[in-house]
């Protein structure tokens, strides 16, 4: 049986070794990290969560519940590690994100069938079974080698399809978008008496920091905000920004009230004290286990981090809040994926390579680690000698792999799930409830069948 080498320690390539291993299939685990650094992590560990804590909805007959649901059937680890780390958020799944990396770490470090290899990766050899999972912030090098493996499935591209868009130093060689993370305060410097604590709809428990602003305050709010000076632009950059995670600066250009409409709108936010919605609220979400610090919801940007601590502290219950860590910009690196791979994440020119993660075309954590489980599960079927099945377009990752290797590829952007991305039902159903619930079921149903038939015999039972 062949080794696999997994490129990346991050969310999908530490789910995607997890899965091989627990397949029987010996792997070569590379990750850079902390021998060389990147621009937005911290630390050396696995998985490490760059932007947020959340996991997305826990709410059932939701999709992103959905996605959840089909990894869990397939045995997911870090799904798993996910749930023991848990911090409260309402109906999200959040996670302390230290302890679940160190969670991750460990479990990897324990594994005898991965060898961990702390090493920068810059080239691909030909014929080695190999997981590119990356993630965003690819180096340099590597992502020349992944352009020069490209360039040879141009001739399986689309007409007109560039297929070697990905991170270079030129800029109309890239594709990619810019991604953010939003800034993070110590709970003890939250002014308590100026917030109150809820969940929007009073869905799930009231876990949340809700900030309420009256018309007068979102006012100043919002003109402090367009007036700060943003980050200088690099000569290399090209500000294109992913459309679901927008800095709030840029959201705010888009018109007054468009911030009331997205991260600060109320609705479904009663405060306790008044019986009343505030005109704007800002949200709270606990960090980690010891709430000891709080993250502003959607509230990424690219201002000067003296100015972030100018126009933040009009928030109130923020007039005196101490950042750990103010938002940040930077760059998210995907390939082509609709001209460049298959529905098994393979290359087309090159099927011994795969892809998984973010680089792939995925947005979100939840899909990252869905793409290196299904990664994982191709690999470890590829190297015993067998041929990898994709998920039915019925379920929620079957559906996820469809968009991101069938899109148009001249103007493929990123995808987080949605049911928008599952094919609709046999007959119409137009209660949107009932809708999703039938969608849910037959996904799950379908994504069992698949799993018995083509996930490859599992080594050993499920040990931590």
């Amino acid at each position: 049986m062949k080794k696999v080498q997994v490129i990346g320690a991050g969310l999908a390539g530490s789910e995607a070794a997890w899965q091989c291993a627990r397949r029987g299939v010996a792997v070569e685990l590379f990750e850079m990290r902390p021998l060389r650094a990147t621009p937005a992590h911290q630390t050396g560990d696995f998985a490490e969560l760059v932007c947020s804590n959340s996991l997305k909805s826990e709410s059932e007959n939701t999709a992103p519940w959905l996605l959840k649901e089909e990894m869990r059937q397939a045995g997911s680890l870090l799904l798993e590690i996910a749930r023991e780390t848990a911090v409260p958020a309402g109906h999200a799944l959040a996670v302390d994100r230290a302890e679940f990396s160190r969670k991750v770490t460990e479990a990897i470090s324990r594994e005898p069938r991965i060898v961990i290899r702390r090493e920068e990766v810059a080239g691909i050899e030909d014929g080695e079974l190999t997981i590119i999972a990356t993630g965003p912030l690819t180096s340099d090098a590597l992502s020349h080698e992944i352009v020069r493996l490209s360039v040879s499935s141009a001739s399986q591209c689309e007409a007109g399809a560039d297929p070697s868009r990905v991170g270079s130093p030129a800029p109309h060689n890239n594709l990619y978008f810019y991604d953010s993370i939003s800034p993070i305060v110590e709970s003890d410097s939250i002014d308590m008496s100026k917030v109150y604590l809820a969940a929007r709809y009073d869905k799930g428990s009231a876990d949340y920091i809700n900030c309420p602003m009256s018309r007068e305050e979102y006012d100043r709010f919002y003109d402090a905000l367009l007036a700060a000076q943003s980050v200088e632009q690099k000569d290399w950059e090209n500000l294109n920004y992913f459309e679901s995670c927008l800095p709030i600066e840029e959201i705010a250009r888009r018109g007054r009230d468009t911030l009331r409409f997205g991260p600060m709108k109320p609705v479904g936010l009663k405060d306790p004290r008044t019986g009343r919605i505030p005109y704007a609220a800002v949200q709270l979400r606990q960090e980690n286990l010891r709430a000891d610090s709080y993250n502003l919801v959607g509230f990424q940007n690219h201002l000067k981090f003296g100015e972030q601590a100018r126009v933040l502290s009009l928030i109130p219950g923020l007039e005196n809040a101490r950042f750990l860590r103010y938002g940040q910009i930077h760059r998210n690196t995907y390939i082509n994926s609709p001209a460049l791979l298959n529905a098994t994440l393979q290359m087309k020119a090159h099927p011994q390579v795969l892809f998984a993660g973010q680089i792939c075309g995925v947005e979100g954590y939840v899909e990252s680690i869905a793409t290196g489980l299904l990664a994982g599960i191709n690999a470890a079927a590829l190297a015993a000698g067998d041929e990898p099945s994709p998920p039915p377009r019925e379920t929620a990752l079957g559906s996820l792999i469809h968009y991101i290797t069938r899109a148009e590829s001249k103007h493929f952007q990123p995808a987080n799930i949605t049911f928008d991305l599952l094919p609709a039902l046999a007959t119409r159903v137009r209660d949107r409830k009932e809708r999703h619930r039938q969608q849910c079921e037959l996904a799950l149903r379908e994504f069992h069948q698949w799993q018995s038939r083509c996930c490859g015999q599992i080594a050993e039972p499920w040990r931590r």
